[in-house]
């Protein structure tokens, strides 16, 4: 993990903790730094804002900042900090969408997450990142009872955790927590429709998440993560084995959990208060249990998530049913139907995300596919396949007859001399860092290519001979740097460029530059006449 990306995580972390205010004056100066436009800072930034303004309640601007940090994502490069804009993105506009309704847009939070899952396919080298990129998808699949869709996202996050670059945080414990809390859920609406042998299944898988949980508990908050395991653990235990326990298992937790400052309303006492009052009636204790759930149901606030309220007020009917009140049989009949509704509504989703999912994983391998089909294997920039598909499109677009384009023809000196003398696994490492340094040393939107053996060229769209000629000098200079041979590597390079010839003609006109430079002895930069 990076400076930048430690310094915005922690700005995140300042933000949730209720100094979203300052975090977000901080963010915006530290991403007007390049241009003095924060749509052109870097991602980990807008990271850090958009949280801010979340936190901040402004719901249209986090959207809208979002979208920047999507830009700076895919202008960066990188996978990890595109996925989670997009998560952002979505999880935002289903907010949005509960406070109004003109704002809903299901198919819009779908593509988003979908999207998001795409992009990891591609590699993110930070663990840090691809951790938070995996639970933001996770956070919104979860919001929509997609646990199907979350479960995969949280497990991975957990394996990012799992790398040996991963700053011992606590993170480890808190996704498997948030695997055996997911799968409680879960379960609880399986029980409101009726699936209860599926919902103990669900139940058995979330205490095994909680075990584990308790066991890796580390860093700094590594109490409140093991009795929060402790505390799941105990509820996936009320409709299974030994009742008695978990009904005297759940409250302590509770107690303890009070003491580190979780308030009777928080969703992770609230989530228990079902499991408790099951256990304590299966313990014949169904007095206790009607007190447990009545105060819980009383203690609902309007926020509240509404699945969890859901499960309360059913349990609520369910006891006072079993008691014989008559007046709760028609509440109960009624949720149910609701909840078979809403279970119908889930499904729909399911479908259509994995529809998505199904497609956009077949164009991306297909688009993975072309790629590879017009890449050099060796050296990994583009091969004649990938310059003829660039010079088309470049053609296409009108930018040869609009402005100058420049072609610069790259050459090895003495190349075989390396090969014979050094070997040609040496000889394919040269190759490598030559054109890792051809395309560092070009601008963004020129292309380098391998035209074969050790002869490469870039085009240099907009490019005229001055400024052709200056990369071309510095292509030389950083390639006469390499040290981490016993023979010295050098190029000869050739440049050319105008708006009056094609660029067969260009490609012919920098290739007779180049030999020139050749037969000056090399290791320099000569211009086409």
């Amino acid at each position: 993990m990076d400076d930048l990306t430690l310094r915005a995580l922690n700005l995140v972390e300042e933000a949730q903790a209720g100094a979203a205010a300052r975090v977000l004056a901080v963010a915006e100066a530290a991403l007007r730094e390049p241009t003095g436009e924060i749509s052109d800072g870097p991602a980990a930034m807008h990271f850090a804002r958009v949280v801010a303004l979340t936190r901040l309640d402004d719901l249209p601007a986090a959207i809208a900042a979002a979208g920047l940090m999507l830009t700076a994502a895919d202008r960066e490069g990188s996978a990890g900090w595109r996925s989670c804009a997009l998560s952002l993105r979505a999880t935002r506009r289903l907010r949005l969408g509960d406070q109004d309704i003109a704002e809903y847009d299901i198919e819009a939070v779908l593509r988003d997450l979908v999207s998001a899952e795409i992009a990891l396919l591609a590699d993110e080298p930070d663990p840090v990142i691809r951790g938070n990129a995996h639970t933001g998808i996770a956070i919104g699949y979860a919001q929509l009872r997609l646990y199907e869709l979350a479960v995969p996202q949280f497990q991975a996050a957990y394996e990012a955790t799992c790398r040996a670059s991963y700053p011992d945080n606590g993170n480890r414990a808190m996704w498997l927590c948030n695997l055996a809390e997911l799968n409680l859920i879960w379960a609880l609406e399986l029980y409101q429709i009726g699936q209860v042998a599926e919902a103990e299944k669900l139940t058995t898988v979330a205490e095994e998440y909680a075990v584990r949980a308790a066991a890796e508990a580390s860093g700094p908050r590594a109490q409140v993560w093991r009795l929060s395991a402790l505390l799941y653990a105990a509820c996936s235990r009320a409709d299974r084995q030994d009742p008695a326990e978990a009904a005297a298992d759940i409250p302590r937790y509770v107690a303890l959990l009070k003491g580190y400052g979780l308030k009777e309303q928080h969703q992770e006492l609230l989530l228990c208060r079902p499991f408790h009052a099951v256990a304590l009636r299966r313990s014949g204790r169904p007095d206790e249990a009607l007190r447990v759930i009545q105060d819980a149901v009383a203690s609902l606030a309007p926020d509240t998530d509404w699945l969890i309220s859901a499960a309360l007020h059913r349990t609520h009917a369910v006891l006072l049913a079993a008691n014989g009140s008559p007046d709760a049989v028609p509440g109960l009949t009624y949720g149910d139907a609701l909840a078979e509704l809403l279970w119908r509504q889930r499904q729909r989703w399911l479908h259509t995300a994995m529809t998505m999912q199904s497609y956009d994983v077949l164009r991306w391998q297909h688009e993975q596919a072309e790629q590879a089909a017009q890449t050099d294997p060796l050296t990994g920039v583009a091969n004649r396949r990938g310059l003829d598909t660039f010079l088309q499109t470049l053609a296409a677009s009108g930018t040869a007859a609009e402005q100058p384009v420049a072609v610069l023809a790259a050459d090895i000196d003495r190349f075989k001399h390396i090969n014979d003398s050094l070997g040609h696994a040496t000889g394919d490492d040269v190759l490598r860092a030559v054109a890792q340094l051809l395309t560092s040393n070009v601008r963004t939107g020129d292309l380098v290519a391998r035209l074969g053996g050790d002869e490469f060229v870039a085009i240099l769209p907009g490019a005229g001979t001055v400024a052709a000629t200056e990369v071309a000098q510095r292509v030389v200079r950083a390639i006469a740097g390499l040290t981490a041979w016993p023979v010295r590597v050098r190029v000869s390079v050739g440049v050319a460029s105008g708006r009056a010839y094609s660029f067969e003609e260009a490609l012919t006109r920098a290739d007779s530059a180049m030999y020139a430079a050749k037969r000056a002895g090399g290791n320099r930069a000569s211009v086409s006449a």
